[in-house]
């Protein structure tokens, strides 16, 4: 069994970039649109703090968590924006307390979890190491969002291997989310890393592969870019089928973001963790 301290490592690192990006901002800044319609720089931190709380519940209170999904179940088209829009009511002091000390506990308890813990989620339950992958996908990809309000850009890290694992582990969900029957063979992925490094997945004889840097892959499977601004290649019909339809994150398909020379801003997806297992 992998041990699962290396991603909440990461996870803990990645907000704490995160951190230092809006720790200082004004009030102004504070209320700066993101690409997503309607949610500004503290809507972003909101959902990140609000998701880190349902996680936390995931992990130490199943049975109050399972309240939580009757909500979601209740209200399927609103409960994050609910959620989002609640927290960024907050002054911004008081959200950056909130989201800080919730995901400092969720850090704590994702570390004390017992080896082979299973936690309930939104879809299938989850692993303490898949945990930590959602949180640290959302972290990162939230982040984006938060950079680009602030015209700041973001160098990657490494720490993207486990968003790159994450979007490869759920091609086969990518494609029943959208109704099509997922291929019967793997594919071949070979990505260059932040670091430069090749990152390779699946069998080296495999027909349909998928090659290119591991960042765009990220940014696919997250929703934060449109293919066709991407550097990614694929070769074979079903791997050509994925790079359209890739995601990592649990719930309907995303609308995704349009090409950057017809880009109109598009609603904030829904991610709530990987659907499945990534641990």
């Amino acid at each position: 069994m992998a041990d699962p301290t290396p991603v909440i490592d990461d996870l803990c690192a990645e907000s704490e970039e995160l951190d230092r990006l809006v720790a200082e901002l004004t009030a102004e800044q504070w209320a700066l649109a993101t690409p997503a319609p309607g949610w500004t720089v503290a809507h972003q931190i909101a959902h990140l703090a609000w998701t880190d709380h349902s996680s936390l519940l995931a992990v130490t209170d199943p049975k109050a968590f399972s309240r939580e999904v009757e909500k979601a179940l209740a209200a399927p088209g609103d409960f994050v924006d609910n959620g989002a829009e609640e927290g960024a009511a907050k002054p911004p002091a008081r959200l950056l307390a909130y989201w800080r000390a919730g995901r400092e506990d969720l850090a704590q308890a994702l570390r004390a979890a017992p080896d082979g813990a299973r936690f309930p989620w939104y879809g299938p339950p989850m692993s303490t190491a898949s945990m930590a992958t959602a949180r640290l996908m959302e972290t990162w990809a939230h982040g984006l969002d938060v950079a680009d309000a602030l015209g700041v850009t973001r160098e990657p890290t490494d720490r993207i291997r486990h968003i790159v694992r994450l979007g490869v582990r759920t091609r086969d969900f990518s494609f029943g989310v959208h109704g099509l029957t997922p291929p019967f063979e793997e594919f071949r992925v070979e990505l260059t890393s932040p670091s430069g490094e090749l990152w390779v997945y699946g069998p080296e004889n495999a027909t349909d592969r998928v090659t290119g840097p591991a960042l765009d892959l990220c940014l696919l499977v997250t929703q934060r870019a449109h293919r066709a601004d991407l550097a990614l290649t694929a070769v074979g019909e079903d791997a050509d089928r994925w790079l359209d339809i890739a995601q990592a994150f649990a719930g309907p398909p995303g609308k995704g973001r349009a090409p950057k020379e017809r880009a109109p801003k598009e609603r904030a997806p829904e991610e709530h963790g990987p659907k499945g297992d990534a641990g």
